[in-house]
């Protein structure tokens, strides 16, 4: 089957948005890696740690396809949004919701390239392999302390289930700044 077309503008759209997201990503578990405490600090902080280091390897790898497809680096970094709340169950929950957000990009990607380019597609499937990994290690985590990712299934999927309501655990100290 002959490749169709690559839709250049499409590509580097979303890569230019992948690099923004991961670069956040950098930040945002270099910030989880800074706020952890308690007994099982020092396994989640490597962990958080690594997820920042392969955030950066991400958003270099589509920096580079960026610009070997004509494009231009972006020098922003996708919003990051503060809860201000550290427990371990808020972090997980968060990190949950930032690999599943990551894992549409990739798909969307996907979308894209599919059948246009197989070094492409190949980047994309790799890099969702990679976020359904990192989801499946965030719900093993988050079983350990009683916690159900919200709001999407491990494939980065919105759920269509009912909402489950606030519990006392995960509504401490929720919205307070700490300084």
């Amino acid at each position: 089957m002959p490749l169709k077309d690559l839709d250049t503008e499409k590509t580097l759209t979303l890569l230019s948005r992948i690099m923004e997201f991961e670069l956040a990503g950098v930040v945002r578990y270099t910030h989880y890696s800074l706020m952890v405490t308690g007994p099982n600090r020092i396994p989640i902080v490597a962990f958080m740690k690594a997820q920042a280091t392969e955030s950066l390897l991400h958003a270099q790898q589509a920096g580079e396809l960026l610009t070997g497809l004509g494009g231009h680096p972006t020098l922003q970094i996708a919003s990051i949004d503060e809860t201000y709340r550290h427990a371990m169950r808020d972090i997980l929950e968060e990190s949950a919701a930032h690999e599943a957000r990551a894992l549409k990009l990739y798909k969307e990607l996907l979308g894209v390239v599919e059948d246009s380019s197989v070094y492409l597609e190949e980047f994309a499937r790799t890099q969702i392999a990679a976020e359904e990994m990192h989801s499946l290690e965030l719900r093993k985590m988050m079983r350990d302390i009683g916690v159900e990712p919200h709001g999407h299934d491990w494939h980065g999927e919105q759920r269509r289930s009912k909402k489950a309501g606030p519990d006392k655990a995960s509504s401490k100290g929720g919205g307070k700044r700490h300084r």
